[in-house]
């Protein structure tokens, strides 16, 4: 299925096309600079208008330059909810949104980003994310950012955010250095998380539909933790790289 890709490519950062993919990759520098190469199929379309919808499978081979490097990295499909750039990498003019996703994903400490304390939080892992409460839940939250300043007050809207947002994941062990063949398999009762062909995460959350698709490197973390810490910002990091290749989307 033909897949068209947007580039987002901050400044130093670059984009080689290879003859079955990408090679995706950010410079050197510190903490005082964001710094992101991504593809997506998202960045100029309303989130009514994403492409992809269940049933599908996604499959691409891909391997990266460190096994632990600072920021994030990943590749699958999300409805971008960090809308008027609340959180770096969100689409401006865009409303924020309750999550949904599915996809392979690596964050590296500081980073936190599991609301069930039982699920990996930084590492690499696939996971799927469903918020059951709708979409305008979110916007009517807003009024209580200011509560997250409060440490007790912000772990409890931790856990009262746990009680609508479904999240299902596991960590994965795997040499990212080296290619391995990634696949999702997005249903309409739930997500299969394939690698090299075994099957490594069977999930019952099945994200809201319509999605976009994203492959991305950055340098940026952002966490909610047990004890209500809430922090973002950006890392000091090599220069980095991700690669991409054989991608395909199949319908059904």
């Amino acid at each position: 299925m033909e897949i068209d890709l947007s580039q987002r490519l901050t400044p130093g950062s670059t984009l080689t096309h290879g003859p079955n993919g990408w090679r995706l990759e950010i410079p050197e520098g510190t903490k005082k600079t964001y710094r992101l190469a991504q593809l997506d199929d998202y960045s100029s379309r309303a989130r009514r208008d994403l492409r992809w919808k269940p049933p599908l499978s996604a499959t691409l081979r891909a391997r990266v330059s460190a096994r632990d490097l600072p920021g994030t990295w990943g590749f699958g499909f999300w409805n971008d909810p960090f809308g008027l750039s609340l959180g770096f990498g969100g689409t401006p003019g865009r409303l924020p949104a309750l999550p949904e996703t599915t996809w392979f994903f690596h964050a590296s400490p500081p980073n936190f980003l599991a609301l069930n304390d039982a699920l990996p939080a930084q590492g690499f892992f696939a996971g799927a994310i469903h918020s059951t409460s709708p979409g305008w839940f979110a916007l009517a939250g807003l009024p209580a950012l200011p509560l997250l300043a409060i440490r007790r007050t912000s772990r409890l809207l931790r856990r009262f955010a746990n009680r609508f947002i479904h999240e299902e994941a596991v960590s994965i062990a795997a040499d990212v250095t080296r290619w391995h063949e990634y696949t999702i398999q997005w249903l309409r009762e739930g997500s299969v998380f394939l690698l090299d062909g075994q099957t490594i995460l069977r999930s019952s959350c099945s994200p809201s539909a319509p999605l976009g698709l994203v492959l991305w490197i950055d340098n940026q973390y952002a966490g909610w933790s047990p004890r209500g810490e809430i922090r973002f910002g950006t890392l000091n990091n090599p220069a980095a790289w991700l690669e991409v290749a054989d991608l395909q989307i199949r319908p059904g």
